[in-house]
């Protein structure tokens, strides 16, 4: 009987010590999991590159001095089978933040965004450019063609210009800059075919390709946000008229490089698809990125029977609009030529010298 009771009392005494370390084990886990992360600084980040896991993460957090016993952040994430869900990208650790917090963020995929805006009226090599500078986009496309980047999009044969949604775009680091443009083409895409089909049924454009070269134009041509569905008309009651659009905007994309910010009479007699003095219709692609709101004002112009328009040239921006050339060539007169000579040509916009 003696021995029983001595091995029962030493049996009691193991699962005392078990318990008790477990649940130290535990209090220090709690601890841990609820005192402020080591940061070496305030601002401080850490990045999950793709293809780390958890463990890789917790000992590069060790290494950095961040958390002292980086197994308990690994057992932490197993009790709730979490530790193969953490998200890639960038996050910032707070001064206030604790292990777990820590990885509540990397589980909820929290990480550091950065944005690039896309502007209104850039052409497509002005947003590359934008792009290639872009230091948190991993490159890809550096040193291809316009070409050779649609068929990388998934999109060949298909000319870039006017196909990217002018927006603001977050995106977290690691994003290539070839998910950054697939991203502007969809957004366009989605943007352009729903504004379609509740477009003006007697606008000019006969599809989508169309609709999206007029608003580029339109863009161009916008000084004032107020004007653009009365620029839209002009341009769409020409196009209908079968009048030429004669559009300064399409001459300076058909110069490219050789514009040098002054366009000359002569300039408007360049032989180009795109020089709209020249040629009837629409040019054969958009001419630059138009926005979310050129693009309505495209597809709903206003109902007016105004066919030109010139600068007011007061600063102001606005434009005078007319329904005769006559109207036109007086109103260019007064604003842009105070009466010096005639103008030389029936353009709907500003009339230079």
């Amino acid at each position: 009987m003696a021995m029983k009771r001595w091995f029962k009392r030493i049996f009691m005494f193991i699962v005392l010590l078990v318990v008790g370390a477990a649940v130290g084990l535990w209090l220090d886990i709690q601890r841990f999991l609820s005192t402020p992360l080591q940061l070496p600084r305030e601002d401080y980040t850490i990045e999950v590159k793709p293809g780390a896991t958890l463990r890789r993460v917790a000992k590069q957090l060790a290494a950095q001095g961040i958390v002292n016993k980086p197994q308990y952040l690994l057992w932490y994430a197993r009790w709730y089978k979490q530790n193969d869900r953490i998200h890639v990208g960038e996050y910032r650790i707070e001064p206030a933040d604790t292990p777990a917090t820590l990885l509540d963020h990397m589980l909820q995929g929290r990480v550091i965004q950065y944005a690039i805006t896309i502007i209104e009226g850039w052409t497509f090599e002005q947003l590359l450019q934008v792009i290639n500078s872009d230091p948190v986009l991993q490159h890809t496309l550096r040193g291809l063609d316009h070409q050779a980047i649609m068929l990388r999009l998934g999109h060949p044969g298909i000319y870039p210009e006017g196909h990217f949604l002018p927006d603001t775009y977050q995106f977290p680091r690691g994003t290539t800059d070839l998910a950054f443009l697939q991203r502007a083409y969809q957004a366009m895409e989605g943007f352009i075919t729903a504004q379609w089909q509740q477009r003006d049924t007697a606008i000019a454009p006969r599809s989508i390709e169309e609709a999206l070269t007029l608003a580029s134009i339109v863009e161009k041509e916008t000084g004032l946000a107020s004007e653009r569905s009365a620029i839209s008309g002009v341009f769409n009651r020409r196009l209908l008229k079968r009048m030429k659009l004669q559009s300064d905007p399409t001459v300076i994309y058909a110069m490219g490089e050789r514009f040098k910010g002054n366009l000359r009479k002569r300039d408007l007699s360049i032989a180009s698809p795109y020089n709209t003095y020249q040629v009837y219709g629409l040019p054969p692609t958009p001419i630059a990125l138009p926005g979310k709101a050129a693009i309505e004002a495209t597809l709903h112009p206003d109902k007016t029977d105004n066919l030109y328009f010139v600068s007011k040239n007061d600063g102001s921006g606005q434009s005078y609009f007319s329904a005769t050339l006559e109207q036109h060539n007086n109103a260019v007169m007064k604003y842009q030529l105070k009466g010096r000579q005639r103008p030389f040509s029936s353009t709907p916009g500003t009339v230079r010298q």
